[in-house]
């Protein structure tokens, strides 16, 4: 399992807690890494993505929405919701990550952690977002942190 896919996977966890708790993400990310060993890179890429994701979630969940057709973000399962909004944000806001290596993530880490019916869901809204939307149109590459 490569750094990023663990990072990813973290990033999963983090932002599951956060969304279900309502927790300061700085509380739920100090109280994550302080027990959990993890290499840097993996530790850097997944706040990356949290932070990019809380900096940007109202844009995020307005795109979900959109492009959710019969599905509120409140219906969705929790992974599926939180697996969107990562997938969605590294779309929009990370364009050196080649759109397909996204969406194959984000479908592997759904069948992981979600339903039986996680990873086509996931994968129709992921794709339809990155087909529609280039890095370059929405601005910043990396929040500010």
């Amino acid at each position: 399992m490569g750094n990023r896919h663990k990072a990813r996977e973290f990033t999963l966890q983090i932002l599951y807690q956060h969304d279900l708790v309502g927790t300061a993400v700085e509380t739920v990310l100090e109280l994550f890494w302080r027990d959990l060993q993890a290499p840097m890179e993996v530790r850097a890429f997944s706040d990356r993505l949290v932070f990019g994701v809380v900096h940007h979630l109202g844009e995020i969940d307005k795109l979900l929405t959109g492009y959710s057709e019969n599905w509120s973000l409140e219906r969705m399962n929790g992974v599926d919701r939180n697996v969107l909004r990562m997938a969605t944000y590294e779309v929009l806001h990370c364009p050196e990550i080649p759109k397909n290596v996204t969406i194959n993530e984000a479908v592997e880490i759904g069948k992981r952690f979600g339903s039986e019916d996680s990873g086509a869901f996931i994968n129709g809204i992921i794709d339809k977002i990155a087909r529609d939307h280039k890095p370059e149109e929405i601005g910043e590459a990396a929040p500010p942190q």
